[in-house]
């Protein structure tokens, strides 16, 4: 990535060395790293010994270099920024479709809402923001986990496992992937009383997001009909666009 005029050149190669360690799940060699950047290999050494320095890598016993623990909690800020960011969008769908809608995103391997526009009506589906859940289980994590590589999903689900939140939660592995498949040609997934008994959720993946995240609209079974569903589900793709859109443009 070039450097835009004004730009610190080592600042920006530092950011992409964190970056390409995201990319390569986690942990890279510095000849790994050499390869994927481009940069000469004293140069990687320097800002990787800097980057360990400051906790935002960390050197593993088998001299591979993984992403620190310091980035955690600028990782969890940013997703609570962007969940305040994009409450209008929800807010705009809340008002479209009369119930509650969500945002949701992947961080290592759990689904964290990081905002929520409540419906106005008295029995409303209520999560609280900062809430953390494993993504089988849920219509945004099955939205999120249907962009990913089946080999990726697979991974995950055997560090998570695959606990019922309820009877009618995907528990199989064979079984969840054909669901993801159904939910990458469909466009959208349906929680159904999946996490909660009684309610259903309709959920889209934001295309273009930097890190895995979904929209989602939630309610009462007894509301969310087959019928509802279908006029609710073109909605939610379209918030779910349009935040992608602005996210891209944010970006450029």
């Amino acid at each position: 990535m070039a450097v835009k005029d004004g730009g610190v050149q080592s600042l920006q190669r530092a950011f992409d060395l964190l970056e390409h360690l995201a990319d390569t799940g986690g942990e890279a060699s510095l000849s790994e790293l050499a390869t994927l950047s481009g940069l000469p290999m004293p140069t990687i050494h320097r800002l990787i010994r800097t980057l360990v320095d400051l906790g935002y890598v960390r050197q593993n016993t088998n001299r591979r270099y993984a992403l620190g623990a310091r980035l955690i909690r600028l990782g969890e800020n940013a997703s609570m920024q962007f969940g305040t960011w994009a409450r209008p969008l929800l807010a705009e769908l809340v008002e479209e479709v009369g119930e509650t809608a969500n945002l949701a995103v992947l961080e290592r391997d759990e689904v964290v809402y990081v905002s929520q526009v409540p419906s106005k009506h008295s029995m409303r589906m209520f999560t609280e923001v900062g809430r953390r859940l494993l993504p089988h289980g849920t219509g945004v994590g099955k939205a999120m986990l249907a962009q990913l590589p089946a080999e990726d999903v697979k991974d995950l689900l055997s560090r998570t496992g695959m606990p019922a939140y309820t009877e009618h939660t995907f528990t199989d592995p064979d079984a969840l992937l054909r669901e993801l498949e159904k939910i990458a040609q469909q466009g959208y997934s349906l929680d159904e009383a999946e996490q909660e008994l009684g309610v259903r959720c309709v959920a889209v993946a934001v295309p273009g997001a930097p890190v895995p995240a979904a929209v989602s609209v939630s309610g009462p079974s007894g509301r969310l009909t087959a019928d509802a569903v279908a006029h609710i589900a073109p909605a939610v793709q379209r918030i779910a666009k349009t935040l992608g859109a602005h996210l891209q443009e944010a970006d450029a």
